[in-house]
Order: C-alpha cells, then sequence, then structure tokens
C-alpha cells in the first residue's frame, strides 16, 4: 500500500525531530515537535504534549527544509 503525502511529510518532520509552527484554522500559532500521529490527531511536544485535531490545523510550516522522496 502506497504511502499518502501527509504521512510521508510528517514521518519526515517525526524521524528528524524537526521544530515546526503549527497554525490552526483561529489563528492561534503553536510550536514544538511532532511526537506522533494518525488520521485524526498530532501530538505535539514543547514543555508539554498536546493533542491538536487534524481538522483544525491550517498550515504547519518546519523550521528546516524537509526533503521527500516523491514517487510518480
Amino acid at each position: 500500500m502506497q504511502e499518502h503525502l501527509q504521512d510521508k511529510f510528517l514521518n519526515k518532520i517525526r524521524k528528524d525531530k524537526i521544530n515546526v509552527s503549527i497554525f490552526l484554522v483561529n489563528g492561534i500559532k503553536l510550536e514544538g515537535n511532532i511526537v506522533s500521529f494518525d488520521s485524526y490527531i498530532i501530538l505535539l511536544r514543547n514543555k508539554l504534549t498536546q493533542c491538536v485535531y487534524k481538522h483544525a490545523i491550517s498550515t504547519i510550516v518546519p523550521t528546516q527544509v524537509v526533503k521527500l522522496e516523491i514517487d510518480d
């Protein structure tokens, strides 16, 4: 089964421990490292671990370049 692009992106960020800024649809900015994720949530750790529902996320911005191998 082919891995979805979203999963590839989040897995790369998680494995490389890249800090991210997550902007929610209401404008709130969260910062930290992605610890884990599934179809519905992302666990984001900074000083504490937060459960962020994906439907509330507008944008995820990594603090460095994320190189993905994308199948055509």
